[in-house]
């Protein structure tokens, strides 16, 4: 009798004392977002829902051995963080092993990965699309393709805000009179065949549109194997164990600041032109590439991690031993970043007792420094390092977090 007469009044309270549904995310990807290697690739994946999982189940074709489910990855880390803040997210997941944001929504893999399908699964708060990490490069041989990343930025943006059926050839991404200057035009950019660039592309309408949808575009990082002075590596298949070999790599940037700044370049020209037809654009770009060069220039990061002391040099190594994904330091700074963009708080607040950072086994004193590079790459303010306030500042965010947690 108690538990009902307290369930009706529940349903007679005011329409502004009722709690607040929490706030739905969705993360869009590939490895880059789960993780690719523990301890980040399963962190607190009870809390993350991977969309993509019932599809392994069913046809793990094009899956690795060494990168077992269930996945939290990124995103993981990222719900961590939201919990610490007193913020109610309900975080989900898509990602597929090297997904493009094109082969998100066209498809392009094995039978039953409907991923376009998660996108649409239901109406979300915020989605998070982060792209293969050389899309968005300038086109050098088979590394880049630009007009593939920025014209499926804008058709994911479409279906989310809009949800509209969609029916388009490729070619007529690019200028040209006729059909065949367009397809031509479009082999030319891409590498792709003209049969692609010629078939007819139908997208069903998206059920769950919303105009309300927040889009965020996740900005990956330089890649030290794309930088001169790289080693090739090798990947045992079943282990994922990486070994550096003595042959140097193929590489396509003289600086991680000459690659950073054309990933910059490319996100915001994605960025601006989903917003040119009016359909609600990006709502921000996080700029995770941005952060990590912040933390080599600033002294916090290693900036060669070929060079023989780079184990030994006292700084926070971004990179795993592929020189192409994130360590755990890289994704903890990837999720700050995330973080603080998508939720408007400082990561600087979240202190030296943050837990996330903790149970990946980073120091308090690189948790600090990393959450200080990402509060100062989204224009928050921070202490200066070594000062009495800052000292007592992360004394008090210790015993806050520790109470909440």
């Amino acid at each position: 009798m108690i538990r009902s007469t307290l369930a009706l009044a529940a349903l007679l309270l005011p329409p502004a004392l009722a709690q607040a549904a929490p706030t739905s995310i969705l993360f869009v990807g590939n490895s880059f977002t789960f993780g690719r290697v523990d301890p980040v690739m399963s962190y607190n994946a009870a809390n993350v829902r991977d969309l993509t999982a019932p599809m392994f189940a069913t046809n793990p074709i094009g899956s690795n051995a060494y990168e077992p489910r269930p996945w939290g990855g990124v995103a993981g880390i990222f719900e961590k963080l939201t919990v610490q803040a007193g913020l109610d997210y309900e975080v989900a997941m898509s990602t597929r092993n090297a997904a493009s944001l094109r082969g998100h929504f066209l498809n392009t893999n094995p039978a039953g990965w409907d991923l376009r399908g998660n996108i649409g699964s239901q109406t979300w708060d915020q989605v998070v699309l982060q792209e293969q990490s050389d899309e968005p490069l300038t086109r050098r041989g088979s590394v880049g393709n630009p007009a593939w990343f920025t014209n499926y930025v804008d058709k994911i943006e479409d279906f989310i805000h809009q949800g509209a059926a969609q029916s388009y050839f490729e070619r007529d991404f690019f200028p040209g009179a006729t059909e065949a200057a367009r397809a031509s035009a479009c082999r030319a950019a891409t590498g792709a065949s003209l049969a692609t660039c010629n078939t007819q592309r139908d997208i069903p309408a998206n059920s769950n549109a919303s105009a309300d949808t927040e889009v965020f575009l996740y900005q990956t990082w330089a890649r030290p194997n794309f930088v001169d002075g790289a080693f090739r590596t090798v990947t045992d298949e079943t282990t994922g164990v990486v070994t550096r070999t003595t042959t140097p790599a193929t590489t396509y940037f003289p600086t991680l600041e000459a690659m950073t700044n054309e990933l910059r370049l490319s996100f915001d020209n994605a960025a601006l032109s989903a917003a040119a037809d009016g359909t609600g654009g990006i709502t921000a770009v996080a700029p995770v590439g941005e952060a990590f060069m912040r933390a080599v220039l600033e002294g916090t990061a290693t900036r060669d991690m070929w060079a023989a002391d780079a184990a030994t040099d006292g700084l926070i190594d971004l990179w795993f031993d592929d020189g192409l994904h994130a360590s755990k330091y890289g994704s903890y700074l990837s999720a700050l970043t995330l973080f603080g963009r998508i939720t408007g708080v400082n990561p600087f607040s979240l202190g030296a007792g943050e837990i996330a950072a903790r149970e990946l086994g980073i120091s308090a004193r690189d948790a600090v420094a990393l959450q200080r590079i990402a509060a100062r790459e989204l224009g928050f303010a921070v202490p200066l390092p070594g000062s009495a306030l800052l000292a007592l500042a992360g004394l008090a965010l210790m015993a806050g977090l520790r109470r909440r947690a």
